[in-house]
Parts: C-alpha cells; structure tokens; sequence
C-alpha cells in the first residue's frame, strides 16, 4: 500500500471556489445545502435508452459561463474547472502579475475529463466513414491541468490526477506536497469533471445508481446519482500568505493516500486502506481521532460504500458528528473530493454541519448515523474523505482559520 511519507507543514488556503446542481458559486452552494433542498433531474445533457430514467445532478445552463479559454474550444469539463478556478483565484487576490511572475502550480484531478467526447468519432470509425482528426486534435489539447495552466500563464509544475473518484482529494493532497517540498509556494488545486454519456451507461450497467433521489447511508438506499461540478482551492505557503498580506481561510494540515488493492470497484469490507489513509493524515496533523470535529464522508448511497465507511466510522469516530453532501450535488466522481474539501472548508469557517439529506432509517449493520438536521459546530478540525475504485482511498484534515498562529 503505496502513501507518502513527507511530513507535512499546515499549508493556508488562501481562495476556494466551486460551482455543482447545489449552485454555481460556493456562497449558493452552501446556502443550497444549509437550506436542506435538493433537485436531481433527468439530464437534458445525457441520453440513453435505459427502462428506466435515472436522474441526475446536472447543472444549470446559466452556470456555465461562455468561454475564458483564449484558443481552440475548451469542453465543458474545462469550462466549469475554469469557473471554479476564477472564482478561488478572486477571493485569493492573485492577479495575472502574480500568476506570470512566481513559480505556480496547476494540480487538477478529473476522471471524465474532456476525453470523452468521442462518440461521434468511433460512430463514424465502425461505419466506414472518415471522421476526421478534430476530435484527436482536441483531446489532445483538453487536459484540464494544460488548460489552466495555459489561461493564468503559471510556469510551475503541472499535473492530471486521474486516480477515479478520489482525483480531486489526491490532486489537493499532492499539491501541498509540491509546497512542502518547495517546488512552488501556490498551487491552484482541485478537480473537476462532467456528466458523459459513456460514465452514465457504465454506473447503470453496474446496477449501483438509484432510480430515485440517492440516500446516503440510509438502510434502503439503493445506489447513487451522478452529479457534476468543479472544486478548486487555493493552496499557499504560510509564508507566501503572510507576505501577500491574504487572509487564510484553513490550513490543510493532514493528507493520507492508500491503496488496498481489494476490488476493481468494490471496497475493502474491513476499511483497511481509509483507515490508514486517515491514520497517516491524522499522523501528518499530529492529532488524535476524538479531536476531529465533523466528517464530510464519501457516503455515496451505495449498499458497500456505505456499509464500509459507516462500520469504521463505528469503529473509530464513534462519538464523531459526520454527513454525506452527495445527496445536495450527485457524485461528480473525480470533482467530489474537491467540491467536498471546499464544503468541509467552508463548515469550518461557518462552525455549522449541514444536515445529510436523504437519510431517514438507521441501518443496522453499522452503530453510528448522520446528522439529520444543521448542527452548530465548536470545532477546530473536519475531515474530508474520498473512497474510489482500484481501493484509491484518500483523507484530507482541514483546520479553521481562528486557530492559526
């Protein structure tokens, strides 16, 4: 099991940004979750001719914005990666004489990326017609990293995470590596993906999406919906914060990153791999388990996923408040570990835990529930956990701004 032995020194977040179906900036988002409403849709977006409609979380149109890419055509996973991104990068006060002159990093994760776009392609491919290269040309140049990168101007190192669901969690993690190891003192961090024909058809033939509105953690829950967004943070050096003069919002001071290996898909039924993923990130914030306030739980709503986290939460949080947010944004897959950082973020800066719509009905197998209304909170630490296929499971430990020396 493969996880990074660098200590790690508290890293500021200096901007946050998001946009996903809770709402097209991270002030919307959170009043949609504190509000308790929630609106999956059948897709206009996503098409296929299942028995059934399964809804999802798709966004508003208004929400994504016409282009910012100055050159060929970004797809939509580029576009809502670079709303997000300008929205973190406003609040971070960091302007393009900033961006061109040091040494910033660009760190996305992403599973859909813009790479599936490719239908029309492969359908006129298999009926012998020519389809051309555009549809190469552009994926070659649609990596979400490249792109930003590409629009703010940075000349520090850049990456794609594709580690499946947990690529936000990984791409945040890894970035505060980058500061820590002094590669770059800011990096713009987080994920992004998209809804996509091919992901839709791939979860419904793998029987785990709900023909209803999903219900994390519940003891009927039946699968989940898909959803889509973007999450960015800005990651910061404390010393770059302080010599900016930015306000820091948390710092990121415990990142984990495991891999069991059990299943292609399916988790470990023991939680080996999040537990020693949270252990090291409990390790790098030299802090125990009962000093974790509340936990933004990966709780998809599928009968193992949840199985597995509500018995180690069990196990180890037994007394630890914790909820699942994909009942307010689907799961946006390799975004939710960045849109869910976001939100763990900003419950630390608002001291309150959303309520875990969709759940009504403890189940037995495990002794612990989410919360079922908003819950102020007196906290200085929130976990943010991400569980993904190929036993990628990854923790993220935040801590509130009051608190920083």
């Amino acid at each position: 099991m493969a996880n990074c032995t660098l200590k790690m020194n508290p890293v500021a977040v200096t901007g946050t940004g998001a946009l996903s179906a809770a709402g097209g900036n991270v002030s919307d988002m959170m009043q949609t979750i504190y509000s308790g409403r929630r609106n999956p849709v059948i897709s206009q977006l996503v098409r296929a001719d299942h028995a059934e409609h399964y809804p999802m979380f798709e966004l508003s149109p208004d929400w994504v914005p016409q282009n910012y890419y100055d050159g060929p055509e970004s797809f939509r996973c580029g576009l809502l990666a670079q709303t997000a991104a300008h929205e973190a990068l406003m609040q971070a006060q960091l302007e393009s004489n900033v961006l061109e002159s040091r040494p910033v990093g660009v760190c996305i994760g992403t599973t859909v990326g813009n790479a599936m776009n490719n239908e029309s392609f492969y359908r006129e491919f298999l009926n012998k017609y020519f389809p051309g290269t555009d549809s190469i040309q552009a994926y070659l140049k649609s990596n979400p990293a490249d792109m930003l990168a590409d629009l703010y101007h940075t000349h520090g190192p850049r990456q794609c995470i594709a580690n499946a669901c947990s690529s936000g969690a990984v791409a945040i993690g890894q970035a505060a590596e980058w500061i820590n190891s002094g590669f770059c003192d800011i990096v713009i961090a987080g994920g992004a993906d998209m809804l996509c024909r091919v992901i839709y058809n791939g979860f419904v033939s793998l029987k785990v999406t709900d023909i209803q509105p999903c219900r994390p953690f519940d003891k009927d829950r039946n699968g989940l919906n898909l959803g889509e967004g973007a999450g960015i943070i800005i990651l910061e050096s404390l010393k770059s914060a302080q010599s900016r003069n930015v306000p820091v919002i948390a710092t990121l001071c415990g990142y984990g990153n495991r891999c069991d290996a059990y299943h292609i898909s399916a988790p470990d039924p023991n939680g080996t791999g999040l537990e020693l993923a949270i252990n090291d990130a409990l390790l790098q914030a030299n802090i125990s388990p009962n000093e974790i306030g509340f936990i933004n739980a990966h709780g998809t709503a599928t009968l193992e996923n949840d199985k597995y986290e509500g018995m180690l939460f069990s196990r180890m949080f037994p007394h630890t408040l914790f909820h699942s947010t994909k009942g307010y944004t689907g799961h946006t897959l390799g975004a939710a570990g960045a849109i869910e950082a976001v939100i763990t973020i900003m419950t630390l800066e608002n001291q309150m835990l959303a309520s875990s719509v969709g759940f009504k009905t403890p189940d037995p197998d495990f002794q612990v529930n989410p919360v079922q209304q908003n819950m102020p909170l007196n906290e200085i630490y929130g976990l943010s956990n991400s569980v993904a296929f190929g036993g990628n499971n990854s923790a993220l430990i935040f801590k509130r701004e009051q608190e920083i020396v």
